[in-house]
C-alpha cells in the first residue's frame, strides 16, 4: 500500500472537508489531492531522483509529499537551519533532486547540480496547474521518505521509510475517517523532523484539520489555538516551556478547545509537565517516544497515566511521569547489554525493537540484526509493570574505571535541587579513570548559585562515590536544537575548555 491512498482515501470520503489552514488559506481534501496529482507529473517529468523541501512548513510541503509518493520517488525535506557547508553535502547526496523552497541559497550552493528548483509558491501554482496523468503508485516496498538524521552525537545518515513502514505505523495508531469535522490539529513541528510528517499523515488517515503554523512563537501558536479552535497539538519540551511562560507572562487566548497535547522529542522536566498538567486541567497529556527509524512513536504515556501519575501521593506512582509508558501493542521491545543479552527488570541497557514499522534502514547500510531487531542507541530501562525509563543516548554513557554510568540518574538527583533549572552530565577526561562526571548547570532566575560542594555531596548521598561530578560549571542555559534535543557534545566541548 502506498501513503498516498491515505489522501486519495479522505478526498473520496469527505471531497469538500477542510484538510488544510496555513497562513489563512483553506485547502478542502479534493483540492490537496488534485494538487498532489499535479505535482506528481511535475516530478515525473523532471527526472528527478528525489523531492527535498527547502523551506518552512506550508501546503507546498503537504503537497510534495504526496506527490512524491504518487510519483514514487524519495520526499526529502532539509533542514533549512543547517550552515551552508553542511546544507551544500546534504544535497550533494540527493542530485537530481525537484527542491521546493529556498530559491537564492540553492543556486548558491549547487547550482550545477541539475537540480529542478521551485520557489513555494510557484511550485503549488504548477501543480494546480499541470496535467495529472493516470498514476499508478508505487506498491510498498517503495522509498517514502528519506530523512538525514540530526547527527547530534555523529554526521547525518540518511535514514529511509519505505510505504509499507508509514502505512503500518498508521494503521496501527489511528481509525480511518475518525475525526469529527470541528477538530483540528496544530502541527508546529519543522517539516523535516518525522514528528511533522506523522502528524501530516495521521491527521489526513484521521480526516482531521491540520493547521500549520509554519514558524513557532508561543504567541502565535496561542493564537492559533484560540481562532481554529485547535483541538490536538504537538509540541517538543522546549515548545510547551515557552507556551507556559508566556501565559504565565499574561499572554491570552481562548485554549477552552484544547483537548489532547502530544509532546516528544525530547527530555520533559517533571516541573514542566506538573505546570502543564495544572494549567490545561481539561486537556489529555500524551508522552510519545519514537524515533526516525521506527516512523515515529513505539510507546506512549497516556492521558489517564499521566493524571494518575500526577495526582499520586505514592512516590513510585508519580515517578512514572518521567516515563515513556509502555510499548504500542505493535511494537516488541527488549532492554539489552553490550553482549546482546536481554536484561531484567529495572536494569538498564541499550533499547531494541521490532516491528513492521521499525525500518532500521540507511541508504548507507541497514541497522537490523537477523531477527528484525532494531539497537536504537537510546539507553533506559522497563519497570515490573512495564513501564519505558529512559536514561539518555547509549552513545552518551560515561565509563569510569570500566563502570558504566547513565548520564540521566545524575541529572535527576541534582534537577530535585531547588535551585537548578536545568543539568546535564557528560564524560570529561580523567587522568585516573579514563573518563569522569562533569556537569553543566543552570540556575533558576530569583535563586543563589548553589556552592559546588554542596551538588557533589548531594549526589554523593543519593547515588554513590562513583557518581559524583569532578568538574562542574554554570552556564546560563543549555544548547538543545530545534526538537528540544540536548546537544552533549557542545556541552563536553564547554567543560573541555
Amino acid at each position: 500500500m502506498n501513503l498516498a491512498l491515505f489522501l486519495e482515501m479522505a478526498a473520496g470520503a469527505a471531497p469538500d472537508r477542510v484538510a488544510l489552514v496555513c497562513d489563512g488559506k483553506r485547502w478542502t481534501y479534493s483540492e490537496l489531492d488534485a494538487a498532489a496529482h499535479g505535482a506528481c507529473a511535475l516530478i515525473r517529468a523532471s527526472g528527478a531522483s528525489h523531492v527535498a523541501l527547502l523551506d518552512e512548513s506550508s501546503e507546498a510541503a503537504v503537497i510534495a509529499l504526496f506527490g512524491a509518493a504518487l510519483a514514487g520517488v524519495p520526499y526529502c525535506p532539509l533542514n533549512y537551519r543547517l550552515p551552508d557547508a553542511d546544507l551544500s553535502a546534504l544535497l550533494s547526496r540527493i542530485t537530481p533532486a525537484l527542491v521546493v523552497g529556498d530559491v537564492s541559497r540553492l543556486e548558491r550552493l549547487s547550482a550545477d547540480a541539475g537540480h529542478t528548483v521551485y520557489p513555494r509558491s510557484e511550485f503549488t501554482l504548477a501543480a494546480l496547474e499541470a496535467v495529472a496523468g493516470s498514476e499508478v503508485p508505487d506498491a510498498g516496498e517503495g522509498i517514502a521518505i528519506q530523512l538525514f538524521t540530526s547527527g547530534t552525537t555523529a554526521a547525518p545518515k540518511a535514514a529511509i521509510l519505505r510505504h509499507a513502514n508509514l502505512v503500518s505505523y498508521i494503521l496501527g495508531t489511528v481509525d480511518f475517517a475518525s475525526a469529527d469535522e470541528a477538530d483540528a490539529a496544530l502541527v508546529s513541528v519543522p517539516p523535516y523532523h518525522i514528528a511533522g510528517i506523522a502528524a501530516l499523515v495521521s491527521s489526513i488517515y484521521a480526516q482531521r484539520r491540520i493547521v500549520l503554523l509554519p514558524s513557532f512563537a508561543p504567541e502565535d501558536w496561542l493564537k492559533l489555538v484560540d481562532a481554529e479552535k485547535v483541538s490536538n497539538a504537538f509540541v517538543v519540551p522546549t515548545m510547551l516551556s515557552r507556551i507556559i511562560q508566556a501565559m504565565d507572562k499574561g499572554v491570552r487566548a481562548d485554549v477552552s478547545s484544547l483537548r489532547a497535547i502530544a509532546y516528544g522529542g525530547g527530555k520533559m522536566p517533571l516541573e514542566l509537565i506538573h505546570h502543564a498538567l495544572d494549567l490545561f486541567a481539561e486537556c489529555g497529556f500524551t508522552n510519545a517516544y519514537g524515533l526516525t527509524e521506527t516512523s515515529s512513536t513505539v510507546a506512549l504515556l497516556g492521558p489517564e497515566e499521566h493524571r494518575r501519575a500526577h495526582a499520586a501521593s505514592d512516590p513510585a506512582q508519580r515517578a512514572r511521569l518521567a516515563s515513556v509508558g509502555k510499548p504500542l501493542p505493535t511494537i516488541e521491545l527488549e532492554i539489552r547489554d553490550e553482549d546482546g543479552r536481554v536484561l531484567p527488570v529495572g536494569q538498564a541497557g541499550e533499547i531494541y525493537v521490532r516491528g513492521d514499522q521499525v525500518s532500521g534502514e540507511y541508504r548507507e547500510r541497514s541497522a537490523l540484526d537477523a531477527d528484525g531487531w532494531f539497537p536504537t542507541r537510546d539507553a533506559g530501562y522497563l519497570d515490573a509493570d512495564g513501564y519505558l525509563f529512559l536514561a539518555g543516548r547509549a552513545d552518551d554513557v560515561i565509563v569510569r574505571g570500566g563502570e558504566n554510568i547513565s548520564p540521566g540518574e545524575i541529572e535527576d538527583v541534582l534537577l530535585d535541587h531547588p535551585a537548578i533549572t536545568d543539568v546535564a552530565a557528560v564524560a570529561v577526561a580523567s587522568h585516573e579513570w579514563g573518563e569522569a562526571v562533569g556537569i553543566a548547570v543552570v540556575v533558576r532566575g530569583g535563586c543563589e548559585q548553589p556552592a559546588e560542594a554542596e551538588l557533589r555531596e548531594l549526589v554523593r548521598a543519593r547515588l554513590r562515590s562513583s557518581r559524583v561530578p569532578e568538574k562542574i560549571i554554570f552556564a546560563p542555559s543549555l544548547p538543545y536544537n530545534e526538537m528540544g534535543k540536548l546537544l552533549r557534545r557542545e556541552i563536553k566541548a564547554l567543560l573541555a575548555g
